[in-house]
């Protein structure tokens, strides 16, 4: 029998693996895919209590079962795979599917981290096609945090399996996962992939979860999946706080948002499912409110056109010989600096476009996008007519972008077209075809037309379609601006659709060229333009925008326009490059410009009162900005790897000189025994290495001895400890009261995703933090 995800009616999936299986004796740290192997009997049980329970469809013990994770093992992803996915079909009956479990990789990716994006492809790939060969009904993709990550899982599946696929992402309380990324964005993006359901599991208990739930089935068209946490762990037994029908009436909110497809993770076991069938029994979906609307982002930044959306042009080799030096010399450090002051300036949305003679776009172009969604977090329009090139920037686009452009001829419909639907983009659709550019609006609404229709036709939603009615030289032709603004009208009136117009085009071979696009902007914005392509750092350009949004109606009593004009918004002055700080370099990730500027300032100053009146304060401000929100954990990264090319700069000139290197005190930091988790103790690692901290990172799954023997051999100050399981916090409080016996016992502190303020007092630590920026101030406070 075919796996077949009706909307109409209600699924529901299996519980929590591992927490039974620890029940069941699984030791702390162990993996447990390799019982796969060696206790088969075992895993079969799991699959079949939850078969028994009620489950439709069960995931394969298959969840780790990567090359990364199974290094060391003695098994291969093959091994595992195959015979988690038989296991699983050995007790499936009648109607009773097995899905591939497919989690994260247990390493960050570029730019965050050290794995390229074509790597996690790769792994992922594999995973995909050993379940499929394995003969897995569906694959599930789960407990994803970063967007980007999860679109390399999706695009494996999707490039070499015939597998349906569910994608499911882990939130907090707040809205966003452990990287920044916002629940629209999450939606809009994996849709745009070719999802098959999409929804959030574990982090919450059904509870918590139930407005983000909301939001999700607000954001997407797809079914959604409700899988939380029995709701929360207590860090002290590890026993979670809901019970089996507390689990099922709280889970009753998301059925009334729209949820379809229900199931338990973390805490829950055959019994929670046994619950949440009785209480949907006999009930059926309800209806769903899709917000709909065109949407373009990152993960960080969902961007809704709800109104006028400025797209910046200067990331464009056209008419400037700079920006064709920079391609020419791989100079991508330029062209970033080109994006960040467009974003400072006030654009929505960046045009990136790198065709240049000598030029390869085909690999210039995701090295470009790549580049700039390392620093800059507004969504881009890959602006290429080279399908090969758009595939490739498309590809490791991290989130829901735009391409620019297609026209009439049948011949671009056929070869763009069809990219843009694989990677769920938008598409400006530009009014020419064969016989060039319509002289009437009629014959320019005409080929919009025609290319909706060819975009419809493939899949391609309405609101994904803007169009370019073209902006022509008023010099040489000046009947057709009122021309332009007719088929601009008509386009956005009667078609419904976003609309796009090159701006400065319009003043070509005039003097005070300025004044006259200012003007056809403001006639273009009343005509129903909604995405200007114009120059942001054009003051003047910017205004015009920020008026109109006023007298729309737009910009709701008036804030963007005071804050504008009261000198409270950035935008009104953006960083030049010549202007540039050495803070400026940092706040914004920028590695290569931040080095530059250290070597000059310590023309002038010393390496010390460097560090401490420039570095630390400009690390605080990013850390400050990630305590409230306002900053995201790529952000936090990238400047601390910019901070990281400073202590370089400083490294070398004090080597130079024969001085003595800038540290400010030796600790440790460590996962556990028994938790193999170390993402969050790299970061804190990369950030107090930043801050001038020597850092001894001793790894994870961490024995007490082992770390009560390097405190004594070093005579370590200060210990930092994490753990993400409550299975292996009884390893850390052994660790902490281990230390206190030392002579003279270090400060500890102690963090991670089950740890609280009451259990690091309960265990005896010194300290507690909750994120790397309180592991700084601990660090501070301990060794200044």
């Amino acid at each position: 029998m075919q796996f077949d995800l009706s909307p109409n009616k209600l699924f529901l999936l299996d519980g929590a693996m591992g927490t039974v299986l620890q029940q069941k004796g699984l030791p702390p740290g162990g993996q447990p895919e390799l019982l796969n192997l060696t206790n088969p009997d075992l895993i079969r049980s799991v699959h079949r209590e939850y078969f028994e329970a009620g489950s439709q469809i069960v995931y394969a013990n298959t969840f780790g079962a990567n090359a990364l994770k199974l290094e060391g093992t003695g098994y291969t992803g093959q091994e595992v795979i195959t015979a988690g996915i038989h296991l699983a079909k050995a007790e499936a009956g009648p109607g009773q599917f097995v899905a591939l479990d497919i989690g994260p990789l247990g390493t960050l990716l570029e730019p965050m981290g050290s794995l390229s994006f074509y790597r996690a492809c790769e792994l992922f790939a594999d995973m995909a096609v050993y379940g499929e060969q394995a003969g897995a009904d569906l694959a599930v993709i789960e407990t994803m945090t970063d967007l980007y990550e999860t679109k390399a899982a999706l695009l494996a599946v999707k490039d070499f399996t015939n597998l349906p696929v569910l994608v499911t992402m882990s939130f907090d309380e707040g809205g966003r996962t452990f990287t920044g990324c916002t629940v629209a964005s999450m939606a809009r993006t994996l849709e745009g992939l070719g999802a098959d359901a999409i929804g959030l599991n574990c982090s919450l208990g059904p509870d918590r979860l139930a407005p983000l739930l909301k939001e999700l089935c607000e954001n997407t068209r797809l079914p959604v999946i409700a899988k939380p946490n029995a709701g929360l762990p207590d860090p002290v037994d590890g026993h979670y706080d809901m019970g089996p029908e507390a689990f099922a009436e709280a889970i009753l909110p998301a059925l009334e948002a729209g949820v379809t497809i229900f199931g338990g993770c973390c805490g829950t076991s055959p019994e929670y499912i046994r619950q949440l069938k009785r209480v949907l029994e006999g009930k059926s979906p309800y209806p769903r409110h899709y917000a709909g609307g065109s949407f373009v982002c990152t993960p960080t930044n969902p961007l809704r056109l709800d109104g006028v959306r400025v797209i910046g042009e200067r990331v464009n080799p056209t008419g400037k010989k700079r920006f064709q030096q920079a391609l020419l010399e791989d100079d991508l450090d330029y062209i970033l600096d080109v994006a960040i002051q467009q974003e400072d300036a006030g654009a929505d949305i960046l045009d990136v476009n790198v065709g240049f003679p000598g030029v390869d776009e085909t690999v210039m172009l995701p090295r470009v996008v790549q580049k700039i969604q390392s620093a800059v977090s507004l969504p881009l329009q890959l602006d290429s007519s080279n399908p090969d090139a758009l595939e490739a920037g498309l590809r490791v686009y991290n989130g829901k972008a735009a391409v620019n452009s297609v026209n009439g001829e049948p011949e671009s419909l056929e070869r763009i077209l069809p990219i843009v639907k694989k990677y769920g983009a938008s598409v400006v659709g530009l009014t020419l075809d064969k016989r060039g550019i319509p002289q009437t609006a009629e014959a320019r609404v005409a080929i919009a037309k025609r290319i909706w229709e060819a975009a419809s036709a493939l899949g391609i939603p309405s609101e994904d379609i803007w169009i370019d009615c073209l902006t022509l030289t008023v010099s040489a032709q000046q009947e057709q601006a009122a021309e332009t603004l007719k088929a601009v009208r008509a386009v956005r009136q009667e078609l419904g659709l976003q609309t796009v117009l090159g701006v400065s085009n319009i003043s070509f071979g005039l003097p005070n060229r300025g004044l006259i696009a200012q003007n056809f902007l403001v006639q273009a914005l009343a005509a129903g333009l909604t995405l200007p392509i114009l120059n942001p750092n054009q003051k003047e350009m910017l205004d015009a925008v920020s008026a109109f949004r006023v007298l729309s109606g737009e910009d709701v009593q008036c804030r963007d326009f005071i804050a504008r004009f009261s000198g409270e918004s950035p935008a009104v002055k953006p960083v030049q490059r010549a202007e540039m700080t050495l803070e400026d370099a940092i706040l914004k990730g920028l590695k290569t410009d931040a080095a530059k500027l250290a070597k000059a300032a310590l023309e002038t100053q010393d390496e010390l009162s460097l560090v401490e009146q420039r570095l630390i304060p400009a690390l605080d401000q990013v850390g400050e900005g990630y305590e409230k929100g306002r900053v995201f954990l790529p952000q936090l990264l990238s400047a601390a790897q910019a901070a990281q090319a400073v202590f370089e700069v400083i490294r070398a000139c004090i080597a130079e000189k024969g001085g003595t290197p800038v540290k400010k005190g030796k600790l440790i930091v460590a996962t556990v025994q028994g938790d193999i988790h170390d993402i969050g103790k790299n970061i804190v690692k990369t950030v107090l290495e930043n801050y001038g901290y020597e850092v001894l990172d001793l790894g994870r799954d961490v024995p007490p001895e082992t770390v009560v023997q390097a405190v004594a051999e070093q005579g370590i100050r200060l210990v930092g400890l994490s753990a993400l399981m409550t299975t292996t916090l009884p390893a850390m409080e052994q660790t902490v009261r281990q230390l206190r016996t030392l002579p003279e016992p270090p400060a500890t502190f102690v963090g991670g995703a089950v740890v609280t303020p009451d259990y690091a007092r309960q265990i005896g630590a010194d300290y507690y933090a909750k994120d790397a920026r309180q592991s700084v101030e601990i660090a501070r406070k301990v060794l200044e």
